[in-house]
């Protein structure tokens, strides 16, 4: 059965549900969810999305990116997808969260409410390979370097997450 995403008015009142894909061709708004790690050094953790995802395949994004399921709280599905995708547990925090609508492609749009988490994590990860193909620290300084130099390696909406992040510090 294909993902549902959870529909919403601008307040996160709750309109229904829509399969995932259908939301993102449409452009629909949908409750969403932003996991930012860091280490001891203060380097955030990247994670490369797997090859064969069906949009933003290859390209850098931050820790965990994904939508709650129907009655579930953004917390809990910011945890569970850390487990589904990187194989760990960390405590996060919430952050901060915004409205933002993003064209990734192949007539795709994320446009979501996305809730942002941040928390730190040192040890070992255990990929979803059909998920994340790689993963790694980098320095804020080198990232905006990156992002700058090859911005065509990064998500859409990481690119706008990372600037709400700031705008938050």
């Amino acid at each position: 059965m294909e993902e549902q995403v959870v529909l919403i008015s601008e307040k996160d009142e709750v309109l229904g549900l829509m399969d995932k894909m259908q939301a993102h061709e449409n452009g629909i708004l949908h409750r969403a969810f932003s996991v930012f790690l860091f280490n001891e050094q203060g380097e955030i953790l990247l994670q490369k999305r797997a090859a064969t995802k069906y949009h933003s395949p290859n390209q850098w994004t931050n820790a965990v990116c994904s939508h709650p399921r129907k009655n579930e709280t953004y917390l809990s599905g910011a945890e569970r997808r850390m487990q589904e995708e990187l194989g760990i547990q960390a405590a996060i925090t919430p952050k901060f969260h915004f409205i933002y609508k993003a064209d990734v492609g192949q007539n795709l749009w994320e446009h979501e409410l996305d809730h942002v988490f941040t928390g730190k994590y040192e040890g070992e990860f255990k990929l979803n390979k059909e998920e994340v193909a790689e993963v790694k620290y980098i320095s804020m300084e080198e990232l905006e370097l990156e992002m700058t130099e090859t911005p065509e390696h990064f998500t859409e909406w990481f690119k706008i997450i990372l600037k709400e992040y700031k705008d938050h510090l």
